[in-house]
C-alpha cells in the first residue's frame, strides 16, 4: 500500500514492543469477532436489544390483574359538629291535652314551649380504614396493539444492531488489509535496501580500484538514503495502520498484534464469478431493517385506527373501616365499631368527538408507510448499482493489479539486466540507479493495485450481503 494512503489514515506515531506487552495472533475472522465483542456502539445496541426485551414484558403485565393496597388512619383532636334543634313542646302539647295547670292555676299550653339548639358530633375520635382493589383491563385499543408490536419492535432493534455489525466487519476488514499489505510493502521495501546495500559496497570495490567515479557513489548513496527512510515511513504507518485497527477492534492501545493472515492474490477472482441474478434483498441488514419499520408503521396504524373502539376494565374494591369512641361505649363491651365495604364494577370509555384528532393521525401514519416503501425503493436500487460499482471496480481492480504484476516483473528483470551489465562495464550508474527506482515505483504500483482490489472485494462482499 502507498505511504501516501497509510499517512492520511492518522498522524504518525510509533509504538514500540513495550517489555513483558501482550501479543494477540489474529487472523481476519478472530479480529472481526473481537470487534463485535468489544466495540462500544455494539455493546450498547445489544444493551437496547435486552431493554426492548423488558419493555415488552412491562407491556405484557398492563394485562395482568393490577392489585393494590390502601389504608389510612386519622385521629380528630377537636371532633366536626353540627347544630341540632332541641325543643320542650311535645311536653307541653301532652300537658295542655291532659289540662294540667301551674302553681297558679292557669292551664298549661303549648305556648310556654321553648325552642333551642344543640350541638352535636356523629364522627368518632379514632378512625381507621384499610382495603384492597383489584383492576382487570379488558380491552384498552393502546395497549392491545402494543402486545401485538411487541415482538416486531424487538426484532427492529435486532436488525438495527445486525447494520452496525455489517459496518464493524467492513471496518475492520479494510483496516486488516491495511496493515498486511503495509506489512508486505516494507518486507520489500527491506529487500531492495539490502540490494542497495549489496550494490554500494560492490561499488566501493570498484571506486577503489579506479572502475567507478565518486558520483556514482555519491548518487547510489542518495537512493539509498530514500530507500530507508521509506523503510521508516512505512514501519511507522504500519504502527499507525495497527493502532487504527486495535482501536476497531477494542483491545488496549498498547497491547501488540501479529496478523496470520496471508494474502491470496489469486483468489480475488473467485467473487468475479459470482451469480448476482438470482440476489435476495433480505440479505441485506439494510433491507429487513426498512422492512421491520415498514411492519412498525403498518402496527401504527391500527393503532390509530383502533382509537374509536372503547377501552372496557373491570374492578373489585374491598375496604374494612373501624371507628373508636369510648363516650358510647357500653359496660363491658369494645369501643370500637367495624364494619365491611365491597364494590365490584366495569367501567367503559368510548370516545365520541375529538376534532377529527384521530382522522389526521390515521393520515399520517398512511404517509408514513409510504414514506417507508419510497426508502425501500430507493435502497433496492442504490444496492444494485452498489453491487455494480463493485463489480466493476474489482474487475478493473484486478486487470490494473495483473498490469502492475507485469510491470513489476519487468522492471525487475530490467534491474538486473542493467546490473549485470553495469558489472560488466558496458552500462552506466545512472541507469542502474534508475532502474532501481523505475522497479521501486512498480512495486508501490503493485501494492496500491493490491489494496484496491481488496477494497473492491469487500465493498462487493458488503453489496451481496455476505460480510
Amino acid at each position: 500500500m502507498p505511504i501516501r494512503i497509510l499517512l492520511a489514515t492518522l498522524a504518525l506515531t510509533s509504538f514500540g514492543l513495550a517489555k513483558g506487552q501482550t501479543v494477540h495472533q489474529l487472523n481476519l475472522e478472530q479480529a472481526v469477532n473481537l470487534a463485535l465483542q468489544n466495540a462500544e456502539d455494539l455493546k450498547n445496541l445489544r444493551l437496547d436489544v435486552e431493554i426492548q426485551a423488558l419493555n415488552n414484558k412491562e407491556v405484557t403485565g398492563a394485562m395482568y390483574p393490577q392489585l393494590s393496597a390502601s389504608g389510612q388512619g386519622s385521629y380528630y383532636t377537636n371532633l366536626p359538629q353540627v347544630q341540632f334543634p332541641s325543643s320542650n313542646f311535645p311536653i307541653y302539647q301532652v300537658l295542655q291535652d291532659e289540662g294540667v295547670k301551674d302553681q297558679n292555676g292557669n292551664p298549661i299550653t303549648t305556648n310556654d314551649a321553648t325552642t333551642t339548639s344543640q350541638a352535636l358530633s356523629f364522627v368518632a375520635p379514632l378512625n381507621v380504614q384499610f382495603g384492597i382493589s383489584v383492576n382487570q383491563l379488558l380491552f384498552q385499543p393502546d395497549i392491545f396493539i402494543a402486545l401485538q408490536a411487541k415482538e416486531t419492535v424487538l426484532q427492529y432493534a435486532q436488525d438495527n444492531l445486525k447494520v452496525a455489525e455489517t459496518s464493524i466487519r467492513e471496518a475492520v476488514q479494510k483496516a486488516y488489509y491495511s496493515v498486511l499489505i503495509a506489512g508486505e510493502q516494507k518486507r520489500i521495501t527491506e529487500e531492495t535496501a539490502k540490494r542497495l546495500d549489496l550494490l554500494s559496497a560492490e561499488m566501493t570495490e570498484m571506486y577503489k580500484q579506479g572502475f567507478v567515479e565518486k558520483l556514482d557513489i555519491d548518487k547510489l548513496t542518495v537512493t539509498r538514503n530514500n530507500t530507508n527512510t521509506a523503510i521508516n515511513q512505512l514501519a511507522n504507518a504500519i504502527n499507525t495502520s495497527k493502532s487504527l485497527l486495535k482501536n476497531t477492534i477494542g483491545i488496549p492501545i498498547n497491547d501488540d498484534i501479529a496478523l496470520t493472515e496471508k494474502l491470496e492474490p489469486q483468489d480475488l477472482k473467485a467473487l468475479l464469478l459470482e451469480n448476482t441474478e438470482n440476489f435476495n434483498y433480505e440479505n441485506r441488514s439494510e433491507i429487513a431493517l426498512l422492512n421491520t419499520a415498514r411492519q412498525l408503521q403498518e402496527i401504527d396504524l391500527r393503532r390509530q385506527k383502533y382509537a374509536y373502539l372503547p377501552s372496557l376494565s373491570a374492578f373489585y374494591q374491598f375496604q374494612r373501616a373501624g371507628q373508636r369512641n369510648p363516650d358510647f361505649t357500653l359496660p363491658g363491651e369494645s369501643p370500637w365499631f367495624w364494619y365491611n365495604t365491597g364494590l365490584v364494577g366495569l367501567s367503559v370509555s368510548q370516545p365520541i368527538f375529538d376534532g377529527f384528532q384521530i382522522k389526521n393521525r390515521i393520515g399520517q401514519a398512511k404517509l408514513k408507510i409510504i414514506k417507508v416503501d419510497n426508502s425501500l425503493n430507493q435502497l433496492k436500487r442504490a444496492i444494485d448499482m452498489e453491487q455494480q460499482i463493485a463489480k466493476n471496480s474489482l474487475n478493473n481492480a484486478l486487470l490494473n493489479l495483473d498490469v502492475q504484476q507485469a510491470n513489476t516483473d519487468l522492471a525487475r528483470e530490467v534491474f538486473e539486466t542493467t546490473k549485470k551489465k553495469y558489472e560488466a562495464g558496458v552500462g552506466s550508474s545512472i541507469e542502474l540507479i534508475q532502474a532501481d527506482t523505475d522497479l521501486q515505483r512498480a512495486q508501490g504500483a503493485y501494492f496500491q493495485a493490491l489494496y484496491d482490489c481488496y477494497v473492491a472485494r469487500i465493498a462487493l462482499n458488503k453489496s451481496l450481503g455476505k460480510l
